[in-house]
C-alpha cells in the first residue's frame, strides 16, 4: 500500500506524518509521473485556488482526474474543494465528486473550531466508531450531495462535513491535525476496496 499526498501547497507534511503513523507508505506528488505507482492520493488542506493553479501549470488536472477514475483520492478542507463540481465560483476544479461546496462556510480565521462528530462509515472499515473530534480552519461546507454521492458525517444542525462516492472521499475538516488516525485508516481501507 502506497498513498501519495499532493504536495504543491498546504499542508501536506502532515498527512504524511499520519500516514506513517499507521505505517503506510507515503510520498510527495508534484508532477503526473509521481503518480505512477500508488494506491491513493490524499489533496491537502490549503487554498483550494491556489491548488488548482499549480495543478494547471504542473499539467496535473488531466492525469488526477484519471487517477480519480481508477483510485482513490481524498480530499481535505481545500482539497475536498478541488474534488467538487461545483464550488459556486470560477475556479480551477477537477470536477470529479458529486458535491457542491461553499468555501469559508464558517468564516475567517478567527472562526475556527473544533467539535465531535459522529461518523456510522467507521463500521464498515472495522474502526471504533466513538465520535470523531473534528478541527474546521476556515472550512468548506458540503452544500449538497448528488449522483452517486453519499453523506458519512454531518454536524449536529445537519450541515454535512464528510462525504464518499465510491473511491472518493471528501472533508472539510482536517484530520491530519488530531492523533486520531481513523480518517487516515477508513481512506486507506477505501484504497485497498
Amino acid at each position: 500500500m502506497k498513498i501519495g499526498v499532493l504536495a504543491l501547497q498546504g499542508d501536506f507534511a502532515e498527512h504524511m506524518v499520519a500516514l506513517r503513523r499507521i505505517k503506510v507508505e507515503t510520498a510527495e506528488v508534484r508532477l503526473p509521473r509521481h503518480l505512477a505507482d500508488l494506491d491513493g492520493l490524499i489533496i491537502p488542506g490549503g487554498e483550494s485556488t491556489t491548488i488548482g493553479k499549480l495543478a494547471v501549470a504542473y499539467d496535473l488536472m488531466e492525469p488526477l482526474r484519471h487517477f480519480a477514475a481508477e483510485k482513490a483520492i481524498w480530499g481535505t478542507c481545500a482539497g475536498a474543494i478541488f474534488l467538487s463540481k461545483d464550488a459556486r465560483r470560477s475556479q480551477p476544479l477537477l470536477e470529479v465528486m458529486d458535491i457542491t461546496v461553499e468555501r469559508n462556510a464558517f468564516g475567517r480565521q478567527v472562526d475556527s473550531f473544533e467539535i465531535d462528530l459522529e461518523v456510522p462509515a467507521f463500521a464498515k472499515a472495522n474502526l471504533d466508531r466513538d465520535v470523531y473530534h473534528a478541527i474546521f480552519i476556515r472550512a468548506p461546507l458540503i452544500e449538497s450531495v448528488f449522483g452517486t454521492s453519499s453523506v458519512i458525517s454531518a454536524l449536529p444542525d445537519g450541515r454535512i462535513v464528510a462525504a464518499r462516492q465510491g473511491r472518493l472521499l471528501a472533508t472539510s475538516f482536517h484530520p491530519e491535525l488530531t492523533a486520531d488516525d481513523r480518517f487516515h485508516r477508513f481512506f486507506a481501507w477505501m484504497a485497498k476496496s
